[in-house]
């Protein structure tokens, strides 16, 4: 079936449609990753995106269970140059993507010119789009459709993605290679779910955390209640600022001694809690191949990342904060900690699910903040 897909700018692109055969609107980005489009898709920080790969052949792995990252897809829409229709995976089941898709009403698009896509969005910056599919949409339908697409900017749409009840996580994540710690001593973890990914609470648990996830708008009272060592701040979607019951209770949580670890949008809203300020940038910084250095360590890591927004440079109160890392691509703050508490977060992800374990020591570092203050509180 023939599909559309339409900028607000007035620009069309006409392909081939796979996956549902409805329409779908959102932000277009794009995500350099050349693996992971499963994690990609199933990530809620893409909650209301539609994601273009760079890489051109994606599908080619199938569809394994066991990369899942969210209980559902997540993403509006999805652009590929080409599907494989016969991917072979032997840790997947006999599904392709498209069947994946479908099962999970998600419209996506292939056969266009992904590069010249990917130019646009980098010039200009990430735009409103849509996908239309059928044979008698006209581009000045799309065009209509796309330009009357909500901006992203103002959106809380963590509030979309975010447990509706608190649960229990204890699955632990796979590891070819022993990354965990060396301790066996357990700690309590409340994770504050933004759009939390399933391999960050995976990793935790590797790590000796008993982890109790609970929704974004519970009270500092609500996290109390369960005893935590360790308060963690999980990634998701949206404009950070529009998260403002988060942000008074990070706020509320500064003014204790738990240790606080956030990650992506997590990290934002620690930076607006004590006291910086947000802003949207061109088109984001989503793939698995982005290098940050560790200004404590004069070391750089290569990261897997996925967000659009950042926190301003100079309105982090140099009183109470310090930038730890900064993204060597474009100078923005890629990590942050508080000057006198066990409290720190990063804006990229260092689950790598997909991507490499460069940054896994973070998660070390929240255990050991965690053990520590378990430790002084008996």
């Amino acid at each position: 079936m023939k599909a559309i897909l339409a900028l607000e700018d007035g620009t069309v692109f006409e392909g081939k449609s796979f996956g549902s055969s409805n329409a779908c609107q959102g932000e277009v980005v794009f995500n350099t990753s050349m693996t992971g489009y499963q994690e990609i898709l199933t990530d809620p920080s893409y909650n209301g995106q539609i994601v273009c790969m760079t890489y051109p052949e994606i599908g080619n792995y199938g569809i394994s269970p066991e990369d899942i990252e969210s209980a559902k897809v997540q993403v509006g829409g999805f652009i590929v140059k080409n599907l494989c229709e016969f991917p072979s995976n032997f840790r997947g089941e006999n599904k392709t993507l498209s069947a994946y898709l479908a099962e999970n009403n998600i419209p996506a698009i292939q056969g266009i010119d992904t590069r010249k896509l990917v130019r646009i969005l980098r010039d200009a910056g990430a735009m409103r789009g849509v996908i239309l599919q059928g044979q008698n949409i006209s581009a000045d339908e799309a065009i209509k459709a796309a330009q009357a697409v909500p901006s992203i900017v103002g959106a809380d749409l963590a509030a979309e993605v975010t447990t509706t009840e608190n649960f229990t996580w204890d699955e632990r994540a796979h590891e070819l290679q022993p990354l965990g710690t060396k301790s066996t001593e357990a700690f309590k973890v409340v994770c504050l779910d933004f759009g939390v990914k399933y391999n960050t609470l995976r990793r935790l648990v590797n790590m000796g955390a008993e982890i109790k996830v609970i929704p974004a708008k519970s009270s500092v009272a609500e996290i109390l209640s369960h005893n935590p060592d360790g308060v963690y701040l999980s990634n998701g979607p949206g404009d950070p600022e529009a998260v403002t019951y988060g942000i008074a209770t990070v706020k509320a949580l500064v003014e204790l001694d738990v240790p606080v670890f956030g990650i992506c949008l997590g990290h934002q809203i620690l930076a607006l809690s004590l006291g910086a300020e947000t802003y949207k940038l061109k088109f984001g910084h989503r793939g698995a191949n982005h290098p940050i250095l560790n200004i404590k360590t004069g070391e750089v890591e290569i990261t897997s990342q996925n967000h659009g927004f950042a926190v301003k440079p100079d309105t982090l109160p140099a009183n109470t904060a310090e930038v730890t890392h900064i993204n060597l691509n474009d100078q923005t703050i890629a990590g942050i900690a508080h000057k006198s508490k066990p409290i720190f977060s990063i804006q990229y992800h260092p689950e790598a699910s997909p991507g490499p374990h460069d940054s896994y020591y973070l998660f070390r570092k929240f255990a050991d903040n965690a053990r520590k203050y378990k430790t002084q509180k008996v």
